[in-house]
């Protein structure tokens, strides 16, 4: 009898895990599905967790967000957790291209669709609107940034106090400008930003906040940063968002004949590349100086403080086609003390010199640089050279 009863418990022993691992087999199948092997949310590769109550496979780190709103979404390990029959048949039925087109079914082209790079901040809102909020199954709901106009308060740091300070900003298309306000009852706005020279990106780790966005704009053909913020985050990115808008509104009209898929890349621009470089002067006999630099689309710009309101001095860097290159190291006549990595950027008119802390920055900032002068320069970057040549 005891001998029967060890038999039964050994053969229990292995159904337990038989009865595990056929769902989790089925689970596997599943992921090599079209769709499924990506997540579903930031399309980060081998996604291995799941929301088996929404049916899609996402990653680790957007199944962290899935854990914030367990109203909507309740997640498991793919490989580690237990699944039940019912689960896994939810799973098959439903899958990340099901979920696409339930959930993702209106989104308007101007709305920014973060991937993993992204910072958490866009990931989250993304999340919670897509799953939470429905905002794109109802498109009442995408009125906050979809509407044309928008007006708020932001925190906004002080140009020379590096203070945040509550301020009011209105943004109009009809009016064609973002406009901020010193006080909630001034007449006269504080600065004009025209939607035509408007960019926006997020800077959390830049800005000290995780809700941190900074815009720019043109001010005399020279870039002026604001930096700014909203303890809500929804806020934040349906500023963000109301911003990309009225920027695609704006190049519809001005180019009439373009499709969305050339407008959208258009609408914001994150930076190719951000960080401290030392940099000499015209006459390379100035002694390097400590510098922030950041490389957006062709213009090379340097601060002294990464928060500064302007550039120091800007770089037009052009393309390869009109005698623009970038060399690894300096001349070998370069004076005074600098940093062992250094970088030459040739011009038409004068070489830039400029030296890195360590030699995989040397390579980062190489790699942008290439990246812009590979690229051929369209009619209108023309017009932005020639005015850098008659700079001052």
């Amino acid at each position: 009898e005891e001998e029967e009863r060890s038999r039964s418990r050994a053969r229990l022993t292995r159904a337990v895990p038989m009865a595990k691992e056929k769902p989790r087999k089925a689970l596997q199948e599943l992921l090599r599905r079209p769709g499924n092997q990506l997540c579903a949310d930031c399309s980060a590769p081998d996604p291995d967790w799941a929301s088996h109550t929404l049916g899609v496979f996402i990653c680790l780190n957007c199944s962290g967000i899935h854990r914030n709103i367990p109203q909507v979404s309740k997640v498991k390990s793919v490989r580690l957790d237990s699944w039940d029959d019912v689960q896994v048949e939810f799973m098959a039925a439903n899958g990340n291209n099901v979920a696409k087109a339930r959930y993702e079914s209106k989104i308007p082209p101007f709305y920014y669709k973060p991937t993993f790079p992204d910072c958490q901040l866009l990931r989250e809102q993304w999340i919670r609107a897509k799953y939470e909020r429905k905002e794109f199954i109802y498109t009442e709901k995408q009125e906050p940034y979809s509407a044309g106009y928008r007006e708020g308060l932001l925190w906004k740091r002080g140009r020379d106090n590096g203070q945040f300070l509550s301020r009011k900003f209105v943004l109009s298309e009809r009016e064609g400008a973002l406009k901020y306000f010193n006080k909630n009852d001034a007449k006269e706005p504080k600065a004009i930003m025209k939607i035509e020279h408007l960019n926006a990106t997020f800077q959390p780790s830049k800005i000290g906040n995780p809700h941190g966005l900074q815009i720019t704009y043109l001010k005399d053909n020279s870039t002026r940063n604001i930096f700014v913020y909203h303890e809500d985050g929804k806020e934040t990115v349906d500023w963000f968002n109301a911003i990309r808008a009225a920027r695609f509104h704006y190049l519809q009209v001005a180019f009439p004949g373009a499709s969305d898929v050339d407008l959208v890349p258009k609408l914001s621009r994150n930076y190719l590349k951000e960080g401290y470089m030392e940099k000499t002067g015209p006459k390379q006999t100035e002694g390097f100086k400590k510098r922030w630099f950041t490389m957006d689309d062709r213009r090379l710009m340097y601060f002294k403080d990464p928060l500064d309101a302007f550039a120091r001095g800007e770089v037009f860097i052009g393309s390869k086609e009109n005698s623009y290159k970038v060399l690894e190291g300096l001349p070998p006549s370069t004076q005074g003390n600098h940093w062992q990595y250094g970088i030459t950027i040739v011009t038409p008119d004068r070489k830039f010199l400029f030296a890195c802390e360590t030699e995989s920055d040397q390579l980062e900032w190489i790699t942008a640089f290439q990246k812009v002068i590979s690229r051929p320069m369209l009619p209108q970057e023309y017009a932005v050279e020639a005015h850098f040549k008659h700079k001052p």
